[in-house]
């Protein structure tokens, strides 16, 4: 009796989490794939009951997946994340920290640029985006460190001035020419390198 009793206190292991079935991944990249679509057609604000029906599914399904639209935007950032980090550690590698600096500038820029809107998304901190942000800073970090250490980049810059400068430039690429917006960011970046950042490429 006594051991039948200890048995029970015992704490029973948690339950194995089931698979998503077949046909719920589907659906998620269906609706992944299409909120791509439309989030570059019409931006970050578009209806969610749009992307449902191209997606074939209905609303509720969209919401089961991705509770929130900030829950949305950030598994569809998430892959492109990975890439730009991957592409940021490589850049670090490199012999020239502002040459570095400035095409890193760029690259998170465009990633940034990419839905109309994001940046507003960005700015809202939701905490389903602060991952992706905090991963970006983090490198950021890194990047502004090496170039002050090399002597090309003005003493008192910061990682989070960086980070505040590619949000910025990435807003005014979603409202000038990207002309425009370009010329903005190549005069900002003379202004904290000592020495002259690469020329933009279109």
């Amino acid at each position: 009796m006594g051991d039948r009793a200890r048995s029970a206190d015992r704490p029973r292991p948690p339950p194995a989490r089931r698979r998503p079935r077949a046909d719920a991944l589907r659906n998620r990249e269906r609706l992944l794939a299409e909120a791509d679509a439309v989030f570059r057609e019409e931006g970050t604000g578009a209806s969610l009951e749009g992307v449902a029906r191209r997606a074939g599914v209905a609303i509720g399904t969209l919401y089961g997946h991705f509770p929130t639209r900030a829950a949305l935007i950030a598994a569809l950032l998430e892959q492109r994340t990975a890439e730009l980090l991957v592409h940021g550690e490589e850049l670090a590698k490199g012999g020239d920290p502002g040459r570095a600096l400035a095409e890193w500038v760029r690259a998170v820029v465009r990633h940034a640029a990419a839905y109309q809107g994001l940046t507003e998304q960005l700015a809202a901190g939701a905490a389903e985006l602060s991952e992706s942000c905090a991963e970006l800073t983090a490198l950021c970090d890194g990047f502004t460190e090496r170039a002050r250490a090399a002597g090309v980049l003005r003493g008192d810059t910061t990682g989070a001035d960086l980070f505040t400068l590619m949000n910025a430039a990435a807003w005014s690429r979603e409202h000038d020419t990207p002309e425009q917006a370009d010329r903005l960011l190549d005069l900002a970046l003379t202004g904290m390198l000592t020495t002259a950042p690469p020329q933009t490429l279109a």
